[in-house]
C-alpha cells in the first residue's frame, strides 16, 4: 500500500514495537505485505504520516492506536488469515461480488475487529504542505471559503448581499438555488454576481421590495473535480412595526398591591429591545421592588405612593432600522389610607408599617403556580426568571435540587430575579427553583430544565488526499438530542442516485475507499440533521502523483552543543510516500541504529552528540517518480560551565565584598554574564562594580543582602551558580544608661461610627489606639464596595494624627463600607474593624469612559475599546456603554450597540478607513454625558505595491542616494509608516576576501521620495530592494538594484605592537587591516622623541603593503618616542592607531638626596627650574641636561609657608623631574616632603637661616638708611607688582633685559610671576630683576657676582623665593 505525506519537522513520535511485524519494513514506512488490505504499519508505527502542524497530538493518537489494537490481538491471527482470503480485487473481479454478500450477513466478531484495524490504518491521509508552489501547481476540487449566515436578516434599507466564496485548482464556477430551484440571475436586473466569486448583490436603487427576494438560498461552485455546496442560507428581511394604536385607561391600585404593567410590544425581526420610561423621556428606576421582565412587563412587587409620581411608557429599539417605538404611557393612581409622602422613609425598613401597608408573605407574580418548565438548545444561555410580591419585598434565591449551581457559568441579574447559564451543556438539565422570601414567610417555584441539542460535530469530513491505489475513508459522527440522521452527497447530488464505483463503500456515517484511482476525484457533502437544525460539511478526495520534493531550506547550519540530543530536520513531501535515507560527509552507509535514529517524519536524531558527530549530513527521499536531496551542517560547539562558582559570605555592613564567577566557554560563541538577585535582574548602581569574572559590592548595606545568582550564557546554553550574602548590622553602642522606651507601630482604631448620613455624605468616627511611644501623624480612611470589587479595599481620604472624625464624600448607587489604619514613624497600625455598610442612593453617570480607542485588529473589522469605569463612578446599577460609531465625513446614520464589558469589534469593516466613534455611559437610572468624538481607524492590510522607478546615486565609497517613485496612496492599505530599503553585500572587488551576506535595512519614515543609505562597506558589490511599509508590515518587494561602491581609505591596522628588547632598538609589527576597502599601496609610519613636554621632529616612513616589521635605532636613549601607523589606498590613509614605546625603567624610581642640594633639570636659558606644567611653553620648556658626576641628583623641598603654598600647588598639577629627565611618581615625591619637613635637624637648619637672614636684613636696612639718596620704599606693608616696577615717588631701578623673570622662576596658574609675601625678600636686593639699589653699588657689585655665578654654572636654582638661594648668591 502507497500513502501521500507531507513529513513535518517538528516533535518526537512515539516508538512502539508491533508484534508480529517485520520491524525493518515498518521503519521504512512499508507494510509487510504491500497489496494486504490493512497496513499493520500505520497500526503499530503511529507517527509515520503526520503532517508538520499536527506533531503535536502523535504521543496521543500513539496511546489511542496502541490500545485499540491491544484490544483486539487476541483475534488477531484469525483476522489475518480471513482477511488475505477475502481481501477485494481488482475491478471486475469475480470474487468482489460474493465477498459483498458475505458482509451484509449476520457477520461474526472477527468481522468487527477487521473493520475497526481497517478504519485505523485508514486515518493517516493528510493536507497538502501550505508551501504556496506546491498549492499552486496541484490541481484541486472547489472548497467553499466564505459564506454568509444561515439565518441571514438584512436592512431593507439596504442593497441585499449573500456571501459565497470558494477557491480550487482550477478556479471554480458559481451558480445558485432559490427554495431549491435553480436562481437564474440572467433574467433578473436587479442580481449580479460579484467578479471571481458567488457572492450575490441584490440591489435596489432602481426600485424594488426587498420582501420579494426573501426565501432559501444555496450556493453551488464547480470545477471539472467536483462541485461544493455552502449551506442552505434563509434570507429575511428586517421588519419593526409599529405599536397598535389604544387607549389606556387610568390604572388605579391600592397601596401595597403588586401590580404588572403589560408592554406587548410588536413582533419584529429581530426581536426589539424594551425598555420602561416616562413620556418625558425619564428613565424609570428599578430596584428590588419595581423592576422589568424578560418579557417587556414592569412589575411592582408593592405599590407604594411615590409610584404614581411619573408615568409609565414601554419603549422598542429595533436594531436594524435604529429606531425606538413608544407606546402610550400608563397613568398610575394609588389609594392610600396615608396621603402624606414622606421621601425620608423611602427603602426604610418600617416604611411599610409607618405608612400603614399590611404586611403579606411573598407570592409568585411570574411564572404562575409553583413549577414550570423550559427547552435550551445546547451551547444556549439559559435564563431563568422568577419575580414575586410581598410585603416588604421579597428577597429571591437560587437552587438547583440534587445538585450545586455551576459556579463558572452562573450569575444573578435583575437584582437576583434572574439566573442565568451561560453556555448550555447536557449536565446543566434538571430541576431548578426560586425562593422567596421576607419575614412573613417564603414561597417557592420549581422549573423543570430540558436540554436538547442540535446537531454538533464529533467527527467533520476532512480532505482526502491520496496517492494512486491507496486506501482512505471519510468520517461524518455527529452528535444531537434526538440523534440526528446522516445523508451523504457527492457533487451535490443524493449518493444513491449517482453511478455505481466498486472501489467505495458506504458504512453508515464512514465512506470506505479502497485502491483509488485517478477517476476517484470529487467533492462529497455530508448533511447531518434534526428538528433544531443541521449541519452540511464538504469533504473532497483527491488522487495524486507527485514526486519527492524538499520543503525545508536547503544547506541549513545547525550548532549543538556537546553531548546533548539533537535532531536534524529534513522534511519532504511526495506521492507515493518516498523512503528517506540520511548520509553523513558523502558516504554511502544509511545511517540509523546505535547513536543514530530516523524518524517517519524524516529526522534525524542523534542522541548524544561528540565532536565526531560534526559534519555534513545528506538526506535523499526517493519514490518511483524521482528523488530529491537535502544538506544539513552540523557544528558542535564546547558546553559553558561556570569553573569558579560564587561562595556563600558574611560579611560587616560598610566593607567590600567580592562574588567570583569565572566561565569556560566555547571560543566561537559570545559569552554575556549577569546577575540575578533574588531571582531578579541586578541593578548594578555605583556601589557596585561588574567585572568578566566577579561582581564587587562596595560599602555593603542591610539592603545588600540575600541570593546572587550568575548567569552565563550563550546564544546555545547557559549555566548559573548562587550564593548567599549575608549583611551584619553594626551594633550600637548606648550613650546612656537610661534606654528610651521601645517605640512600635500604633494599635488599630477602633468603634468605628456613622452619622449624618446624607445622599452624598456621611461623617465617620473613630477612637484611636495606643501609640506605642510615637506619635500618630496621619489616619488613612479606606472603602470596600460589594458590587464591582467585593473584598478589595481602596483608599479613600488621608487625615492628619489629631482628629478622629471626618466627613466623608460619596460617590452615588455605592454600598459603601469603612475602615481606619493608624501611620507613625514606626509603620501603620492594622486595619481597624470594617464600620457597618452606607448605601448612597443611584444616579445617572456623571462621565463616560476614558481611552477610547479604535483600532484595527485585522483587515477587516475595528476593535473600539476603553477603559471601564469603576464602582464610585458607576453611580447606578447595570453600568453598561452605547458604543456608537460610522463612517468619518460621510452622512450615513450612527450605528450603535449596547456592551456591558471594556471592547467590542466592528465587523466587516472596508480596509483602514477613519471612523467616528462615541462612547457613553448609561446605568439604570439614565445616560452620561454626551461623549466627546474620537477618531478611530479599521484594520491595516499589507501594502499592494512596491516603490517603482528605484535611482541609485553613489555619493562616496561608503554611502548612496536613493530616489523612487512613491506609491499610491490607495495601494498602502493603512498608515504608510516608512519606505524601507533592504541592502545586503553580494561580494567584494577584492579577491577571496569573504563577505557577510546578512541583509541590512534603512528606512525612511514618512511619505517622501528620496533617502541616503550609509554606513557601507567601500570596494564592494551591493543589492538593495525597496518595500513600502505600513502598521500591517511590508509590502512587495521592487526589482532588485544593483551597484558598486568605489574605493576607500582603510581601517587601522590591526595588532599594532611596540617592543623594546634592548636601550639601542625599538621593534615594530603590525598586521594588515581588518577592512582594506580598497587595494592597500602602502603604509605610512610617523614617530616622534618625547621628553616630558618637549617634542622632537617628526619623521616619517613609508613602507610597502607587504611590510608589516620595522626596527628602529634609538638616536636618544633617554626619551620615549610616540609611533602613528596608518595603511594606505589610492583615495588616501586611513585611520591611524598610536603607540608608545615602553618607559625607560628608571624612569619609576627616583633617587631620594640631602635636601641641601637642589634640583638638577635645567630651564631654557640656563637658571633653575621648577616650572609647573600648566605654565605657557615658551617658559615653562626645559631640557635635561648631563649631571656632573660630583653632584647627585636631588630634589630640594621648600622651606617658608610661602613657597609650600606655590609648590603643593604645583604637584598637583605636574611631579617633579630628576635630572635623568624620567618623571618622578607623585606619590613618592610628596612622601619625600612630608618626611623631611617633620625631621628635627631640618626644622633647627630653617630656625637658624632665618636667623642669619634676620640679621641680613638689618646689615642691609641700615647701609640704606646711610645712603638717603634713592628712597628703596616708603609703603612697606604693599608687596611690589611685577607689572609695576617704577614707584610714583621718583625712585628708579636698573632694570635691563637681565633683569626680566628668570625662566625657572615660580609662576602663579595664570602665568605671572608669583610674589612673596614679605616685602623685605632677597627679590628685592639680589635676584629679583625688579630690585632696587643704592647708588652707592653696593649691592650692584653683589648682583654681578651673582650673575657672574651663574652663568659659569649654569645649574644653581632660580627660585628667588628660597632663602638657600639667596644665601648662596651672597657667598
Amino acid at each position: 500500500m502507497r500513502r501521500l505525506a507531507a513529513r513535518g519537522a517538528a516533535g518526537d513520535a512515539g516508538e512502539v514495537a508491533a508484534p508480529a511485524t517485520d520491524s525493518t519494513d515498518c521503519a521504512q514506512g512499508r507494510s509487510p505485505r504491500p497489496r494486504r488490505l490493512i497496513d499493520l504499519c500505520a497500526i503499530w508505527d503511529p507517527g509515520a504520516f503526520l503532517p508538520a502542524a499536527s506533531w503535536e497530538s502523535a504521543p496521543g493518537i500513539t496511546r489511542r492506536r496502541l490500545n485499540e489494537a491491544e484490544t483486539l490481538s487476541s483475534v488477531r491471527e484469525a483476522q489475518l488469515e480471513r482477511l488475505e482470503a477475502a481481501r477485494p480485487r481488482r475491478p471486475g473481479s469475480r470474487e468482489r461480488g460474493p465477498v459483498l454478500r458475505m458482509a451484509r450477513q449476520q457477520p461474526p466478531p472477527w468481522v468487527h475487529a477487521a473493520v475497526l484495524l481497517c478504519l485505523l490504518c485508514l486515518s493517516g491521509a493528510i493536507e497538502i504542505p501550505m508551501d504556496p508552489s506546491i498549492q499552486n501547481e496541484l490541481s484541486q476540487p472547489p472548497t467553499i471559503t466564505k459564506q454568509s449566515v444561515k439565518d441571514h436578516i438584512v436592512d431593507p434599507r439596504d442593497n441585499i448581499l449573500i456571501e459565497c466564496e470558494a477557491k480550487g485548482n482550477p478556479a471554480p464556477s458559481f451558480h445558485w438555488t432559490r427554495n431549491s430551484r435553480y436562481f437564474n440571475i440572467a433574467k433578473d436586473p436587479r442580481v449580479s454576481m460579484r467578479r471571481r466569486s458567488g457572492t450575490l448583490v441584490i440591489d435596489f436603487r432602481s426600485g424594488g421590495r426587498p420582501e420579494e427576494y426573501e426565501g432559501e438560498y444555496q450556493c453551488f461552485a464547480r470545477n471539472k473535480y467536483g462541485t461544493a455546496l455552502s449551506n442552505r442560507i434563509r434570507l429575511q428581511v428586517s421588519k419593526s412595526p409599529l405599536w397598535p394604536k389604544e387607549n389606556l385607561d387610568p390604572v388605579v391600585v391600592q397601596e401595597g398591591a403588586p401590580l404588572t404593567l403589560q408592554c406587548n410590544p410588536p413582533p419584529g425581526l429581530p426581536s426589539p429591545v424594551i425598555f420602561w420610561m416616562s413620556s418625558s423621556m425619564e428613565p424609570i428606576t428599578q430596584d428590588k421592588r419595581v423592576s422589568q421582565g424578560h418579557n417587556g412587563d414592569l412589575y411592582f412587587s408593592n405599590v407604594m405612593l411615590q409610584d404614581m409620581q411619573t408615568d409609565y411608557s414601554c419603549n422598542a429599539r429595533f436594531h436594524f432600522t435604529h429606531t425606538i417605538q413608544q407606546k402610550n404611557a400608563f397613568t398610575l393612581k394609588v389609594l392610600t389610607n396615608n396621603p402624606y409622602n414622606d421621601s425620608s422613609l423611602r427603602n426604610h425598613p418600617d416604611m411599610y408599617s409607618a405608612r400603614g401597608v399590611a404586611e403579606r408573605t411573598p407570592s409568585f407574580m411570574y411564572p404562575q403556580g409553583t413549577a414550570s418548565s423550559q427547552m435550551v438548545l445546547r451551547g444556549m444561555d439559559l435564563l431563568l426568571e422568577c419575580i414575586a410580591s410581598g410585603v416588604p419585598t421579597p428577597d429571591i434565591a437560587w437552587y438547583k435540587k440534587g445538585g450545586d449551581l455551576p459556579s463558572d457559568k452562573a450569575k444573578f441579574e435583575n437584582f437576583n430575579k434572574a439566573l442565568r447559564i451561560t453556555n448550555v451543556s447536557e449536565e446543566d438539565s434538571g430541576e431548578y427553583f426560586c425562593l422567596a422570601s421576607n419575614k412573613m414567610g417564603s414561597t417557592r417555584h420549581t422549573i423543570s430544565v430540558r436540554v436538547k441539542a442540535a446537531p454538533y460535530w464529533l467527527d467533520e469530513p476532512k480532505n482526502l488526499i491520496l496517492a494512486p491505489g491507496e486506501d482512505g475513508r471519510l468520517v461524518c459522527r455527529a452528535n444531537g438530542n434526538p440523534k440526528p440522521t446522516v445523508q451523504w452527497m457527492i457533487n451535490g447530488e443524493p449518493l444513491q442516485s449517482a453511478p455505481p464505483n466498486p472501489n467505495r463503500e458506504v458504512a453508515g456515517d464512514t465512506i470506505i475507499f479502497r485502491d483509488t484511482q485517478i477517476s476517484s476525484r470529487a467533492v462529497y457533502q455530508c448533511n447531518t440533521s434534526n428538528e433544531h437544525g443541521y449541519l452540511l460539511a464538504n469533504a473532497f478526495v483527491s488522487v495524486l502523483d507527485v514526486p519527492p520534493r524538499m520543503l525545508s531550506p536547503r544547506n541549513q547550519l545547525i550548532r549543538v552543543i556537546l553531548y546533548n540530543r539533537t535532531r536534524l530536520d529534513c522534511p519532504f513531501f511526495g506521492s507515493p510516500i518516498p523512503t528517506l535515507r540520511w548520509f553523513k560527509n558523502g558516504q554511502g552507509s544509511n545511517l540509523d541504529g546505535g547513536n543514530y535514529h530516523v524518524y517517519e517524519n524524516g529526522s534525524l536524531e542523534i542522541k548524544m552528540i561528540r565532536k565526531e558527530d560534526q559534519g555534513i549530513y545528506t538526506c535523499v527521499a526517493t519514490n518511483i517518480l524521482g528523488k530529491a536531496e537535502n544538506q544539513v551542517r552540523l557544528e558542535v560547539k564546547d558546553p559553558t560551565r561556570i569553573f569558579r562558582m560564587p561562595e556563600d559570605q558574611v560579611a560587616k555592613r560598610g566593607t567590600t565584598v567580592q562574588l567570583e564567577c569565572r566561565v569556560k566557554h566555547d571560543p566561537s560563541l559570545k559569552l554575556t554574564v549577569s546577575w540575578l538577585k533574588d531571582d531578579e535582574p541586578l541593578y548594578i548602581g555605583n556601589r557596585m562594580k561588574r567585572e568578566d569574572d566577579s561582581l564587587t559590592i562596595f560599602g555593603v548595606a542591610e539592603r545588600d543582602q540575600g541570593s546572587y545568582t550568575c548567569v552565563a550564557s550563550t546564544e546555545l546554553d547557559q549555566d548559573l551558580a548562587k550564593a548567599y550574602l549575608t549583611v551584619l548590622a553594626d551594633q550600637a553602642t548606648p550613650t546612656n544608661h537610661l534606654a528610651a522606651l521601645p517605640k512600635g507601630r500604633p494599635d488599630r482604631p477602633r468603634d468605628l461610627e456613622l452619622t449624618d448620613l446624607a445622599e452624598r455624605s456621611v461623617r465617620l468616627t473613630w477612637i484611636p489606639g495606643d501609640d506605642n511611644n510615637s506619635p500618630i501623624t496621619d489616619y488613612v480612611v479606606q472603602f470596600e464596595e460589594d458590587q464591582f470589587q467585593p473584598g478589595v479595599w481602596h483608599d479613600h481620604s488621608k487625615f492628619p494624627g489629631s482628629v478622629n472624625s471626618a466627613v466623608l464624600q460619596l460617590s452615588p448607587y455605592v454600598n459603601y463600607q469603612f475602615r481606619v489604619i493608624a501611620i507613625n514613624e514606626v509603620g501603620s497600625s492594622h486595619p481597624s474593624l470594617p464600620s457597618e455598610r452606607y448605601r448612597t442612593s443611584g444616579a445617572p453617570p456623571e462621565s463616560n469612559p476614558a481611552d477610547v480607542k479604535g483600532e484595527g485588529t485585522r483587515k477587516n473589522n475595528m476593535e473600539i475599546t476603553w477603559t471601564p469605569m469603576n464602582a464610585t463612578s458607576a453611580f447606578g446599577p447595570n453600568l453598561r456603554y452605547i458604543v456608537k460609531w460610522r463612517r468619518r465625513e460621510t452622512r450615513e446614520s450612527w450605528n450603535n450597540v449596547t456592551v456591558w464589558g471594556s471592547r467590542y469589534v466592528v465587523g466587516q469593516t472596508p480596509v483602514y478607513v477613519p471612523y467616528e466613534i462615541r462612547v457613553q455611559a448609561e446605568n439604570d437610572f439614565g445616560k452620561g454625558p454626551e461623549p466627546d468624538t474620537v477618531i478611530g481607524y479599521s484594520g491595516e492590510d499589507y501594502p499592494r505595491a512596491a516603490p517603482t522607478d528605484v535611482k541609485i546615486r553613489v555619493l562616496n565609497s561608503t554611502a548612496i542616494s536613493l530616489q523612487w517613485n512613491r506609491v499610491y496612496p490607495d495601494t498602502v492599505q493603512g498608515q504608510l509608516r516608512e519606505y524601507r530599503a533592504y541592502y545586503w553585500r553580494e561580494s567584494s572587488l577584492l579577491k577571496n576576501l569573504w563577505v557577510s551576506q546578512k541583509r541590512q535595512q534603512a528606512s525612511f519614515p514618512g511619505d517622501r521620495p528620496r533617502g541616503v543609505v550609509s554606513r557601507l562597506f567601500p570596494y564592494s558589490n551591493y543589492k538593495l530592494e525597496m518595500v513600502v511599509v505600513n502598521g500591517r508590515g511590508d509590502g512587495p518587494r521592487s526589482e532588485t538594484k544593483e551597484f558598486t561602491t568605489p574605493e576607500g581609505v582603510p581601517s587601522a591596522p590591526r595588532r599594532f605592537r611596540v617592543r623594546q628588547p634592548n636601550l639601542e632598538t625599538i621593534n615594530l609589527e603590525w598586521d594588515h587591516p581588518e577592512h582594506p576597502n580598497g587595494i592597500l599601496i602602502g603604509y605610512t609610519l610617523k614617530y616622534l622623541a618625547f621628553n616630558g613636554t618637549k617634542l622632537g621632529k617628526q619623521i616619517v616612513e613609508n613602507f610597502s603593503p607587504n611590510q608589516t616589521k620595522f626596527t628602529m635605532q634609538r638616536a636618544d636613549p633617554v626619551s620615549r618616542y610616540r609611533f602613528t601607523l596608518s595603511a594606505r589606498t589610492q583615495v588616501g590613509s586611513g585611520e591611524a592607531v598610536t603607540e608608545e614605546s615602553p618607559a625607560p625603567p628608571n624612569e619609576a624610581t627616583p633617587t631620594a638626596a640631602p635636601p641641601t642640594w637642589p634640583p638638577t633639570t635645567v630651564g631654557a636659558t640656563g637658571a633653575v627650574s621648577s616650572t609647573d606644567a600648566t605654565a605657557p611653553a615658551a617658559t615653562t620648556e626645559a631640557t635635561t641636561v648631563p649631571t656632573i658626576p660630583s653632584v647627585a641628583p636631588t630634589t630640594v623641598a621648600t622651606t617658608t609657608a610661602a613657597t609650600t603654598t606655590t609648590t603643593a600647588a604645583t604637584t598637583a598639577e605636574r611631579p617633579p623631574t630628576t635630572a635623568s629627565g624620567t618623571k618622578m611618581p607623585e606619590s613618592a615625591y610628596t612622601n619625600n616632603q612630608a618626611d623631611i619637613a617633620t625631621q628635627g635637624w631640618f626644622i633647627g637648619l630653617m630656625c637658624a637661616i632665618a636667623l642669619l637672614v634676620l640679621i641680613l636684613l638689618i646689615v642691609c636696612f641700615i647701609k640704606r638708611s646711610r645712603g638717603g639718596k634713592y628712597p628703596v620704599r616708603e609703603k612697606k606693608d604693599v608687596p611690589l607688582g611685577p607689572e609695576d616696577p617704577k614707584e610714583e615717588d621718583g625712585s628708579f631701578d636698573y632694570s635691563d633685559e637681565d633683569n626680566k623673570p628668570l625662566q625657572g622662576s615660580q609662576t602663579s596658574l595664570d602665568g605671572t610671576i608669583k610674589q612673596q609675601e614679605s616685602d623685605d625678600s632677597l627679590v628685592d636686593y639680589g635676584e629679583g630683576g625688579e630690585g632696587q639699589f643704592n647708588e652707592d653699588g653696593s649691592f650692584i657689585g653683589q648682583y654681578t657676582v651673582k650673575k657672574d655665578k651663574e652663568e659659569t654654572e649654569g645649574n644653581e636654582s632660580s627660585e628667588a623665593t628660597s632663602p638657600v638661594n639667596a644665601i648662596y648668591s651672597l657667598a
